[in-house]
């Protein structure tokens, strides 16, 4: 069956970029006069996600040494409620992927699935945190600020959030996503906020190339309000597909190290797709094909329900235990289900092609969803790829495979 030529294109992206992180963090750290809040020998809890954040080794050792120059004893703590398949030894072993070990950041990492309830929610929910993190002298936050993948509100991703689902861990998470991540999420955040030693947080922004823009070193009471200006920025510099409608959008690769749901929500454009939720993006696609999960995902799958159709090399990838932890955690549960399944990358793009003729399919091919500076798209879209100003970077070319059906990597 005859494909598409594909030509690739290049977008324009603001790439303001912080050229040294670290150095942010510690005088932010440094700025908040800590040195009154720390005394020696201090346990000072650290917090560290699962998601691929841009300098985040960096980030978090400075946080670490800055403990250490003002007398303290920091430790990094796991702050990613269910992932790691919901082990000590899974969290921690997520971290020393990200290059958040005990050699690389010179202190302990503490990696524990117990929590102690501290408080009640105005509806009378309890709310759980990290007792380790519990019982340090300090909390010192780090995540990065941006849209979320099944809500919306003005307090999404960011400092709340790991706190409250992160700090959670898996029976803080699960409540949250049982009850209603909005605004319950910030309600919970607020009774940690009130009750728990937290000294500070920092706040990420990342620009669209998914590098480090801006950071904010921000004292407790700060952290809502952080969160949402924050937010409104991530509205303005969030990268997109620029078609809409797309008959098929082939995505190379997928996994939690993109997104929580594998291929962020915000760009995939599922709509109501996943039943129930109030899952948000655009464009409206009528064919979302996965060929592959990342590595890092570690076979995590969670988000696959999110596409039409895939191929037998994920499916065969997938740690189910894993994906299905993280899918009873959120009950998102369309997005453990799986997708029609074809034997090869290129039975898959047929198949999502169909009988659409050439010169009219609208077809966008991308690596994943958190690199959108280049993209493959149809001859059909090329006239508003020029009206948008994309730079064309070659003549349509068509997709290439090699003898086993796998397309060339993107």
């Amino acid at each position: 069956m005859p494909l598409p030529k594909l030509t690739r294109v290049r977008q324009t992206f603001d790439t303001t970029r912080l050229e040294d992180a670290a150095a942010a963090v510690a005088t932010g750290l440094k700025d908040l006069l800590l040195v009154s809040k720390i005394k020696p020998g201090a346990r000072i809890a650290i917090t560290a996600g699962s998601r691929g954040i841009h300098n985040l080794v960096k980030m978090t050792r400075a946080a670490v040494d800055t403990v250490k120059a003002l007398g303290g004893q920091p430790f990094v703590v796991p702050a990613m409620g269910s992932h790691g398949g919901a082990t000590d030894e899974g969290q921690k072993g997520l971290l020393a992927e990200l290059g958040i070990s005990e050699a690389a950041m010179g202190c302990p990492v503490v990696s524990s699935m117990q929590v102690e309830e501290i408080g009640r929610t105005p509806s009378g929910h309890p709310v759980y945190l990290d007792r380790n993190a519990l019982h340090s002298d300090g909390i010192i936050a780090i995540n990065r600020v941006k849209l979320h993948t099944i809500f919306r509100g003005d307090v999404e991703s960011g400092l709340c959030k790991i706190l409250a689902v992160g700090l959670g861990k898996h029976t803080g998470a699960k409540q949250i996503h049982r009850v209603g991540t909005q605004p319950f999420m910030v309600e919970t955040a607020r009774v940690i906020l009130a009750t728990a030693p937290i000294l500070a947080g920092v706040a990420v922004l990342e620009n669209s190339l998914d590098e480090t823009m801006e950071i904010h070193v921000v004292p407790r009471e700060r952290f809502e309000a952080t969160d949402a200006a924050l937010l409104k920025r991530c509205w303005q510099i969030m990268p997109r597909v620029p078609f809409d409608p797309l008959d098929v959008l082939v995505v190379d690769e997928m996994g939690k190290n993109i997104s929580g749901t594998g291929m962020d929500t915000n760009v995939i454009g599922i709509g109501g797709r996943v039943a129930g939720k109030m899952m948000m993006g655009s464009p409206v696609v009528d064919a979302i094909v996965i060929l592959g999960l990342t590595p890092e995902t570690h076979g995590n799958a969670n988000g696959i329900g999110l596409a039409d159709l895939t191929t037998r090399r994920v499916v065969d990838s997938i740690d189910y235990k894993s994906t299905y932890t993280n899918v009873m955690t959120t009950r998102l549960w369309s997005a453990g289900r799986l997708p029609l399944i074809l034997e090869t990358d290129l039975e898959a793009i047929e198949a999502a092609v169909g009988e659409i003729p050439l010169e009219h399919v609208r077809f966008v091919r991308i690596r994943d969803t958190l690199h959108l500076e280049e993209l493959e798209i149809s001859e059909a879209l090329l006239p508003e790829a020029r009206k948008a100003g994309l730079a064309s970077l070659g003549d349509p070319q068509p997709l290439e495979f090699d003898n086993t059906g796998r397309v060339r990597p993107f």
